[in-house]
């Protein structure tokens, strides 16, 4: 997952904004797992949008994406690496 600073930075690039607020909100470390639950999206939304605007809203579900997307990348290469070691280890592989 990036870190609350690289949340920041793809921020900016997208929005020109950083929405800091929003990202160490999401990244609170005593609120982190609750906060990333995908079933309070539409509630937590609403609170961003209320609270700064809709494209604060929009980063919020952004972050949540950019996380999801990141462990997902994570799990990706730690199979391929496992099918590489694997091939390697059966003489298909080099």
């Amino acid at each position: 997952m990036p870190s609350i600073e690289k949340h920041i930075e793809i921020s900016k690039q997208r929005t020109n904004r950083s929405y800091r607020e929003v990202h160490e909100w999401i990244d609170d470390p005593q609120h982190k797992d609750e906060r990333h639950d995908i079933t309070k999206i539409p509630d937590t939304f609403q609170m961003f949008k209320k609270k700064y605007d809709e494209e604060a809203g929009r980063e919020y579900v952004q972050h949540l994406a950019d996380d999801l997307n990141g462990k997902f990348n994570h799990l990706i290469e730690d199979v391929q690496t496992l099918i590489t070691k694997n091939l390697t280890y059966f003489g298909a592989k080099k």
